[in-house]
């Protein structure tokens, strides 16, 4: 986002307010903005369309969830025993591919294929905020003296393969996450690909597409077939999931040499998971590693968020009765448009 007059005056605004918080608050925020103040502010401000107001109600609310919920603390807490965390990456299917020519990580998610039933709710929340936390503390920075200017955001790709209308037993879920990201980590991602997608997602978007912002609508691609094509404008060979390379219903479950970034195995998780354990090991003389999940308090959803779950849940419902009992809709392919 280009500084405007206006912006600038919005973020003294911004800087103003932050002075006078306590020292938790600034202390999560500096956390947060990684030595990049104004590009965070500048992100709340974008999420806000530019109204002062809201995103300073947006970014308050954010520390101070960060602050009741100690996130700054989440990376000191391993997911244990190691099979727990297993169970956890096999059934939450996501990780990091690789970099863009333009040095933005790659967040390959296995969409269509991840069941979330190997453990409870907190214990995928709480991943999926390590996770947050991870690319923003330690991915992006590495990004931005790897590539040498600041790399604030990331690329998306979604594998749709398998997706089947009993991904409404974890929609709740779903929504909660992406609540959390919506509300506290607002403009990270550059652009959603999807990729691989059946029927059933086609037949969704349709009734969603025209109910998101259009700044929304404008970061999301569908792509034709695996995407691999598309892709390799943005990224080299190296960095494409594992599921863009080679075309199929089962792409998702197609990987040559470890290029499986779902797997705990994949270079990224051992680094991530290994990260947290350090961390907690550091923490150990104070506390003692205990078992068990984080449980991290939920802001409530945005109405706008609400309404497209409805929407999504409604479509899901329908086109279940018109396949009567067919828990899967694959057979058709959409065009990409």
């Amino acid at each position: 986002m280009g500084t405007t007059a206006d912006q600038d005056q919005a973020i003294k605004q911004f800087q103003s307010i932050i002075d006078k918080m306590d020292e938790s608050m600034k202390n999560t925020y500096q956390n947060m903005h990684q030595g990049y103040p104004t590009e965070t502010l500048e992100r709340f401000l974008k999420a806000r369309d530019g109204n002062v107001a809201k995103a300073h109600k947006m970014l308050v609310d954010c520390l101070e969830w960060r602050v009741q919920n100690k996130i700054d603390d989440i990376l000191s807490k391993p997911i244990i025993p190691i099979n727990l965390y297993r169970a956890v990456r096999d059934s939450q299917l996501l990780g990091l591919s690789g970099y863009s020519k333009e040095g933005l990580p790659i967040i390959a998610i296995g969409a269509g294929l991840s069941t979330f039933d190997k453990a409870s709710v907190h214990y995928y929340v709480q991943s999926h905020i390590q996770i947050n936390e991870y690319r923003d503390r330690v991915i992006l920075p590495i990004a931005t003296k790897k590539f040498g200017r600041h790399i604030s955001t990331c690329l998306k790709v979604l594998d749709m393969t398998g997706l089947k209308l009993s991904a409404l037993n974890h929609l709740k879920l779903l929504t909660t996450m992406s609540t959390i990201d919506d509300l506290n980590y607002p403009e990270k991602t550059e652009i959603y690909y999807i990729v691989n997608a059946p029927y059933i997602f086609s037949a969704c978007w349709k009734v969603v597409k025209p109910l998101l912002q259009e700044r929304t609508r404008k970061k999301i691609q569908v792509l034709q077939g695996c995407g691999r094509d598309e892709l390799l404008k943005v990224m080299d060979y190296s960095s494409l999931p594992h599921f863009c390379r080679k075309e199929g219903s089962g792409s998702s479950k197609n990987t040559e040499n470890g290029s499986n970034c779902f797997s705990a195995d994949h270079e990224f998780h051992q680094q991530l998971y290994n990260h947290i354990k350090q961390q907690a090991e550091l923490l150990d003389s104070i506390s003692p590693i205990k078992q068990g999940s984080v449980h991290v308090g939920v802001p409530d959803t945005d109405p706008e968020d609400a309404k497209i779950a409805k929407t999504i849940e409604s479509e899901f419902h329908r086109l279940g009765n018109l396949n009567g009992r067919s828990n899967s809709v694959n057979g058709l392919k959409i065009d990409g448009n």
